[in-house]
């Protein structure tokens, strides 16, 4: 016999979670469906894990400059397996924090995973495949995420997906990483930061694609600098070897052998085992395409976060999933403005943006349409190490109406800064607008209101 809600959600990451207790608060009885931990991609194997990774690969730097401020800090040592315990740990705390969530909510949690039946029967399933409930709807939420992608090579399961990274029980000394990415990026600074020799294969000429070209540059610049061995327009064809002692063969024929592989050549919606034909619910290509209200083409399912490949970013997801809840059961209609939205690469240095990159202000107002503000230094806390990298901030304006459509910045801090920016450039700021603000000294934000016309 089949229970009836009046929302089942599938996928208890950030977007699920976000709409089950926005509805639930509503009043609507709500359920969600989960075969893996509560949390999703950012909590358990993305954001939180990555960042405290960072934070523990950073501690490098700091020693290496101690000696700078007069620090005599002596012999040191790293412990790579305490500190994957530790972050395993806190994901584990997280996890129950998240359940207690849904507990105090009122959300019902089934564990399994998620099936479409018909259009509005959910059936959850073992990991066995064996149907454990049926769950009736009036309205459902696909809110599944997505999942790494391996590439289509010979040996590619050798090779770990980021999700494989928290897991390891201790780092190895070698490791080539495959991808130009964000995530491709985070981890080998991450390795690096950690004592891990990292070789990166890029498969185009240049990092981070999507975000600004300048900035992305500045970021290479930096991670060369810092040792990591990047090889541009190359492009894997194999992996061969047994776990611990593998070779990467490029397209080239050149070989790189190591201890270890990371495949972060990106990522898709988790489509697989849904069964979205018995619902009828449309697929595109491997998204799910959603309108501006996140309706799928059925009138009563939707879908919210990395499975409608829009944004695939946590805090967008989230307010979509609010949203949703906030317009069908608080009865305040609103939609998600998908036009401005930050971004972050927590590289090292870190990246950070927020509207238009210079090359998309350029196609959009023309080269004359568009002038450009930058600043490159040393920062003050460089100083005394008296070493690099430099730190990168620019607006871009277009000229027309002096408006700044763009503001992006490579180092330390540059995401905790590039938020408070976010605000002023959604409000419509000029460039006037960022010289009247008094400046903060001294600070590297300050450059963003000292920039010269």
């Amino acid at each position: 016999m089949s229970e009836h809600f009046d929302l089942v959600v599938i996928g208890a990451g950030s977007g699920g979670l976000a709409a089950a207790k926005r509805a639930a608060s509503y009043g609507a009885r709500v359920a969600i469906v989960e075969g893996d931990r509560v949390g999703g991609t950012c909590v358990i194997r993305g954001c939180v894990p990555k960042k405290l990774m960072v934070y523990g690969s950073a501690v490098r730097h700091q020693l290496d400059d101690a000696a700078s401020y007069g620090w005599s800090v002596g012999a040191v040592s790293h412990d790579s397996s305490d500190l994957l315990r530790r972050v395993r740990a806190e994901v584990d705390r997280l996890n129950q924090l998240h359940i207690g969530f849904l507990e105090k909510a009122g959300v019902e949690l089934v564990r399994g995973w998620g099936r479409f039946a018909d259009e509005r029967t959910i059936s959850v399933l073992s990991p066995q495949g064996e149907e454990r409930r049926r769950l009736q709807a009036e309205r459902i939420l696909i809110a599944v995420g997505g999942r790494p992608h391996r590439p289509n090579i010979p040996g590619a399961e050798l090779g770990w997906v980021s999700d494989d990274m928290f897991e390891l029980e201790r780092l190895p000394e070698r490791v080539v990483v495959v991808g130009a990415g964000f995530i491709a990026c985070e981890f080998a600074g991450i390795l690096n930061g950690l004592g891990v020799q990292v070789t990166q294969l890029v498969r185009g000429d240049h990092l981070l694609r999507g975000f600004d070209l300048e900035a992305g540059r500045a970021v290479q610049e930096a991670m060369q600098a810092d040792g990591i061995d990047i090889r541009l327009t190359h492009s894997p064809s194999a992996i061969e070897g047994s776990p611990g002692d593998l070779t990467v063969i490029s397209q080239s024929g050149e070989r790189f052998g190591c201890n270890g592989v990371l495949l972060a050549t990106g990522r898709r919606p988790f489509l697989e085992g849904l069964n979205l034909e018995a619902a009828g619910v449309a697929r595109e290509g491997h998204r799910i395409p959603v309108d501006a209200a996140q309706g799928t083409n059925v009138p009563h399912i939707y879908a919210v976060g990395d499975v409608t490949d829009r944004i695939n970013l946590t805090p967008v997801a989230i307010d979509e999933g609010r949203a949703l809840a906030d317009t069908i059961w608080g009865h305040k209609p609103r939609q998600v403005d998908h036009n401005l939205v930050a971004s972050a690469v927590f590289s090292q240095p870190e990246l950070s943006g927020v509207g238009l990159t210079e090359e998309q202000a350029i196609e959009r107002f023309g080269a004359d349409g568009v002038k450009v503000h930058r600043a490159r230094f040393r920062p003050m806390s460089q100083a005394l190490p008296a070493r690099d990298p430099k730190v990168l901030l620019k607006l871009v304006v277009e000229s027309a109406s002096s408006k700044v459509v763009g503001c992006h910045m490579v180092g330390e801090h540059a995401a905790e800064i590039i938020q408070m920016a976010a605000i002023a450039i959604g409000m419509g700021a000029t460039k006037a607008d960022f010289d009247r603000t008094m400046a903060l000294h001294p600070t590297v934000a300050e450059e963003f209101v000292t920039m010269p016309n």
